[in-house]
């Protein structure tokens, strides 16, 4: 079947494809990574949020502070850094010239690192439904 043959209907009720089990580890792996450097950098105010069923785009986002735009540098530096060296390659970045908002496309896991005035403005919890107090996993 052909997107041209999936009613609009049927697009929006369709399962997501199911996930190989070695790319559910590698994923996990990559998450694991990401708060670990997350933690290790005193990043502020990290939130999970689950996006499995939620979007086709990532099964997983990480959402952070950094104290300054030097701050939310070295915490994407070291992501960045981390996932090379465990064999994860490159991930897509945006934002790194101004770092006011970082952008780190490892695949399945992404993760935007905030200096705290644009988190607020932007305010990506709200919009993904991860408000609630439940879903912070550190700060």
């Amino acid at each position: 079947m052909t997107l041209a043959q999936v009613s609009p209907r049927e697009a929006e009720t369709a399962p997501l494809p199911a996930r190989h089990e070695a790319d559910a580890s590698q994923d996990g792996e990559i998450l694991s990574l990401a708060k670990d450097c997350l933690d290790d950098m005193k990043a502020e105010d990290v939130v999970e949020i689950d996006l499995v069923g939620k979007t086709s785009v990532a099964d997983a986002m990480l959402v952070a502070t950094g104290r300054s735009d030097r701050h939310v540098n070295a915490i994407a530096d070291r992501i960045i850094q981390t996932l090379k060296d465990k064999g994860h390659g490159a991930p897509r970045v945006e934002g790194m010239p101004a770092c006011d908002w970082v952008l780190i496309d490892a695949g399945d896991v992404i993760v935007h690192v905030f200096r705290p005035e644009v988190r607020t403005f932007y305010n990506l919890e709200k919009m993904w439904g991860a408000d609630r107090p439940a879903e912070r996993i550190g700060g």
